[in-house]
Order: structure tokens, then sequence, then C-alpha cells
């Protein structure tokens, strides 16, 4: 990934240096098991760990050479260890090295996505409940529908991220998984209780049955995860970019001291957090789809797969984590616009109101049918006329018949369509 969206946290997750202390990691672990099974002379094992060292460069020579990226690490580290370098990956495959490297990776990077996510639901929850009874116009189609909350808005994007949270959480769990079970995971070469060692060494399970890699499915998961936590952050960022536009006002991003929003128009503030947040999220989806093409391979592997997840792990994984850091930054400093959101509210006057006044005719005995005709005859009166709803409807005979002034003008009364948030806040921010 391009050093603009990397940062550091993950970055170094999925760095050379890393991958290999990993890959070492379970070589050191692999070795120590048959040391309790007599195969691998405890000495040998003190001699590994005492000297056994990471050399990226060295590795990256001898790749050159053999072309074949774990052949190429582990006679980096042979060359640190000497002659007791022989004793390691005894009856291993490349991908029990790899695939349970990766597994730790991937917890690695799963638990910094959950840390910044949980962050992110810190700041929504605040941002709700300061705004919880602040009414903004309600939107359907892009056009006015009812009356709601600028923090019941905000409380759907709460609650949305802690799915987000419960799917990452399922995704750390489906991913934290190891085999070393040799070239096509019949463990003909080694004992189980090899791959129990180096697994739990490396917090990570077991694959009840592997081939010679960690079924892909696995993988598919996460990626798909991210995809969706990707799609929960849009779907904010695109209702932001919306209440920005110039015609509504509503919200706006934060725009700092010195910014420039355009090169050639100064009064320009545009909203570039949100608009940069749904690009992102365009390349997680595209990675899903990759990874889920990753599943099928021929037989008990090929390796089809493995040059698209060289780049996958490591992008997919920086992509998202700028993205919740970024999406903190906007959620902070949101500048929210109460008098805007009112004044948006005035604009089609009271005929917001026409599905109250609507069930209030139908209490009164009329048919649904005759008092949709009534209410919406009323309605395009007031907007075709200018008026207020109120009064469209007191110069309704047909309404006049069932409802007295008083009965209309509480039908048109905003707070009456708030009686149920604090119910809704309750289900939501439950402890």
């Amino acid at each position: 990934m391009i050093s603009r969206y990397t940062k550091p946290e993950m970055a170094s997750v999925w760095s050379d240096e890393n991958r290999f202390k990993k890959m070492l990691e379970v070589e050191i672990f692999a070795a120590e098991a048959m040391s309790k099974l007599g195969i691998v002379p405890k000495k040998a094992v003190e001699t590994i760990k005492k000297k056994a060292k990471i050399n990226v460069k060295r590795i990256a020579e001898i790749e050159l050479t053999v072309k074949h990226d774990v052949i190429a690490f582990l006679s980096g580290v042979v060359e640190t260890v000497g002659h007791e370098g022989r004793f390691l990956h005894l009856g291993m495959t490349s991908s029990d090295v790899l695939d349970t490297a990766t597994g730790a990776q991937l917890r690695q990077a799963t638990k910094l996505l959950i840390e910044e996510t949980k962050k992110v639901s810190v700041i929504t929850a605040k941002l709700a409940n300061k705004y919880k009874m602040i009414p903004i116009m309600g939107r359907t189609h892009g056009v006015h529908a009812e009356p709601m909350t600028f923090g019941l808005k905000v409380a759907s994007w709460y609650s949305e991220i802690m799915r987000s949270l419960n799917r990452l959480n399922f995704a750390l769990e489906t991913v934290s998984y190891g085999k070393i079970s040799g070239a096509v995971g019949t463990m003909s070469h080694l004992d189980p209780s090899v791959e129990k060692y180096v697994c739990k060494k490396m917090g990570l399970k077991p694959e009840p049955v592997s081939t010679q890699i960690v079924p892909r499915d696995r993988h598919s998961i996460y990626f798909s995860t991210l995809a969706h936590v990707g799609a929960c952050l849009e779907r904010i960022a695109v209702e932001i970019r919306h209440l920005q536009r110039t015609e509504v006002a509503e919200a706006e991003e934060p725009f700092t001291k010195g910014q420039k929003g355009s090169s050639a128009m100064p009064h320009k503030r545009n909203p570039i957090i949100s608009e940069n947040i749904c690009g992102l999220a365009r390349l997680l989806r595209g990675y899903a789809v990759t990874a889920m093409e990753n599943i099928a391979l021929w037989h008990e592997r090929d390796i089809s797969h493995s040059s698209t997840e060289r780049i996958m792990f490591p992008d997919a994984s920086i992509v998202l984590y700028y993205m919740l850091i970024r999406m903190q930054g906007l959620l902070a400093g949101l500048n929210v616009y109460p008098k805007n959101m009112q004044a948006n509210m005035d604009k089609t006057k009271d005929i917001i109101f026409s599905g109250t006044l609507l069930l209030s005719l139908v209490d009164k005995g009329v048919s649904r049918e005759d008092a949709y005709a009534m209410t919406q005859a009323a309605a395009f009166d007031a907007r075709d006329n200018r008026i207020s709803f109120e009064e469209a409807c007191l110069r309704s005979q047909d309404i006049k018949k069932y409802m007295n002034p008083n009965e209309i003008k509480k039908n048109c009364d905003v707070k009456s369509q708030f009686k149920n948030v604090g119910y809704i806040f309750k289900q939501v921010f439950k402890k």
C-alpha cells in the first residue's frame, strides 16, 4: 500500500521483518515440540534459539537464486545458526510455516482493527447522545419524509458499528488457525503433538482438516468482514456528504486552519474525508471478491491464491485501519448545524405531518383510502399554494367534518414524533 494511506502500527504487522519473525517462531516451536519427542536434540534447540537471526536483505538475495521464499528464509536462518540448522523444518512443508505465521499476523491485524473500531463507536455514541432530541428532516428517496432527530440518525450508525465489532471478533476467531501437517495434510512425517504445540504457542488453534494449506474460506471471512466494516464507514460518509451539500448544509466535515478546498475556488470547503472513505471502501469489496475466488484451488493446493494474498493481506488491513482512524477525526470534529436542520424542515412547512393526520382520520372512523385522499389533497394544496398544511386542512371541508381546529393543530406538532426516541436509545445503548 502507498505510504499516503499507511499507518505505522498496521504496516509493522505486515512488514518483512515481522513476517519472517513469525515464520522463525513457527520453526523454533516445531523444533521444541520435536525435542520433547526425542527427534531433535535439546542442545540443538538451545543453539537455534540463541543464534537464529533474521536478515531481510540476505533472504532477498538468496531468493533471487532459489526463487522460493521459504527456502530462501530457511537458508538465511541456517547461515546464522550453523550445523544445528539441519533440525529446522523437519517433516514440514512451506505452507506449514507460511499459513501458521500468517494466522498469527492476522490475529495482530484484527486486534488493531478491533481497537480502532471501538474508538469510532465511543465517538459515535457521544455524538448520538449530544444530539439525541435535535430535530432533523428524515428523507427517503432524497425527499422530505417525516421528522426524526439527528441523534437518532447517528444512533443508527453506532448500532451498525457495534455489529461491525461483532463481525471483527468473529473474523478473529475464524482466522486464528494454523497447521503443521505436511505436504498434503496427512501428518505422515509428523506427530500430531507438534501441530498442537506450535499452534498453542502461536496463539492459534490447529486446523481440523488441512490440505497443504489452511482452507481459504477462513481468509475469505476476514476479507468479507473488512469489506463489511468498510461499507459501514462508507454509509456514514455518504450521509455526511449529503448533509454537507450547499442546499442542505446541516452538517460539515472539520476544516482546519490553513486548509484549502480548491486550487481555483477559494470559497470551497469540500467533504474530502468522506469522499476518501467512500473510495477506499470500493477497494475492500474488490479484495473480498478475490478472496472468494481463492477458496477453490486445484486438489490439495495450487499457488493461484498466493500472488493475490501477498498484496491483499497487507493492503486490505492497512486500508481499513486508515479508514477507521480517518473516520474518528471526521466524527470527532463534525460541525453540526441545528438551525439549518430546522430551516430545511420549514421549507416543506408542516406537510411532513400528513402521515399523522392520516392515522387520526382513520381513528375517527374514516376508511384508510378516503383518509389518504383527503390528506393528500390538503398536502398538495399546501405545497402548490405555499400555505401551511394546518391551514390547508382547515379549509378542507372533508377534513373539517371529522376534526376540529385544535385536533388539526395537535397533529402538526413535531414533538409528538419523538415520543419513542428515548425507548430506541435505551435499546441501542443498553449496558
